[in-house]
């Protein structure tokens, strides 16, 4: 039971990229395996490669939670395949619907894990408020243009694999804001290496120093680090907002979302149904967290 939700979890988390705003790490976060991912993520260095190189396959499972690790990104994977695609369609034709629904979702979430937060301070409110408004200023930000750069592509995926990671931030939409997601889509269509090796190196050097800054703060200050993500998550709603109207500009085919603007809903039947789904999506938050509360004891 404890592999399949585990699994249901990575699919969750696999269908999130095709979510405007929302990242794979708002559902680990709001899923409660965050913590582990990241202390997972954090202990594969030098030492779990010499382990691997070493064919002491025990030892590296052990070291760095393979099994967890394994069953959550099969999840992600299958989630890419299948039910990605079925969220996509949904947003293709009931945009709005589906958004009023993931909007109840990630309000509960928020008010779920703030729950985590065991002491309210002025450094939790402070942190809280500094997370919101990152997520909300990312909304407002115009594309730069494309820069091919050593650096500013390491840049580039440091700073797109960090926001895959921290919840509230889309990956995708980072790197459209940086001016390279259409040069980073046509490199790895095209297979250039002289694109893709920079932001593979920016990703490796992101994801590891990210998740061991991450583990050091859960560590030492885990209420504040609690509050500034569940900021993110929070601030992340003007982006879910489901009734607005969205820029978008066609990169190789595809139309991706560039701005925003934001309308107030009109008073009609489409409204109630809107808010049936964000009561609906909000109630299974807590019907979840309170099934798992009854297995877990």
């Amino acid at each position: 039971m404890d592999n399949l939700r585990l699994f249901l979890k990575g699919m969750a988390m696999g269908a999130a990229n095709v979510i405007p705003g929302v990242s794979g790490g708002t559902v680990a976060f709001i899923t409660g395996i965050y913590e582990r991912l990241i202390q997972a993520l954090k202990n594969i260095d030098l030492q779990a490669m010499k382990l691997l190189l070493g064919f002491k396959f025990q030892d590296f499972a052990a070291k760095v939670d393979f099994r967890f690790l394994a069953i959550l990104f099969l999840g992600v994977f299958v989630s890419i395949l299948s039910l990605a695609k079925a969220l996509e369609i949904a947003f293709d034709k009931y945009e709005t619907l589906t958004l009023s629904f993931f909007f109840g979702l990630i309000i509960a979430s928020v008010i779920s894990v703030s729950r985590q937060i065991s002491k309210v301070s002025i450094s939790v409110i402070i942190t809280f408020i500094i997370g919101t408004a990152i997520a909300v200023a990312i909304a407002f930000l115009p594309p730069a243009q494309p820069n091919e750069s050593f650096l500013y592509l390491i840049l580039c995926g440091v700073v797109a694999v960090c926001s895959m990671i921290l919840p509230g931030l889309s990956g995708s939409y980072i790197l459209l804001l940086m001016g390279n997601y259409l040069l980073v889509l046509k490199a790895i269509s095209a297979l250039e290496l002289k694109i893709i090796v920079p932001i593979a190196i920016g990703c490796v050097v992101g994801l590891v120093a990210l998740s061991r800054v991450l583990a050091y703060f859960f560590t030492r200050f885990k209420n504040e680090t609690i509050a500034i993500l569940s900021g993110f998550v929070f601030g992340s709603l003007l982006i879910i907002w489901p009734w607005k109207i969205t820029i978008t500009e066609t990169f190789s085919g595809k139309e991706k979302a560039v701005g925003y603007i934001w309308n107030l809903p009109q008073m009609d039947s489409s409204f109630l149904l809107s808010l049936f789904l964000i009561t609906t999506g909000f109630f299974i938050v807590f019907w979840m967290e309170r099934k798992s509360n009854v297995e877990d004891n």
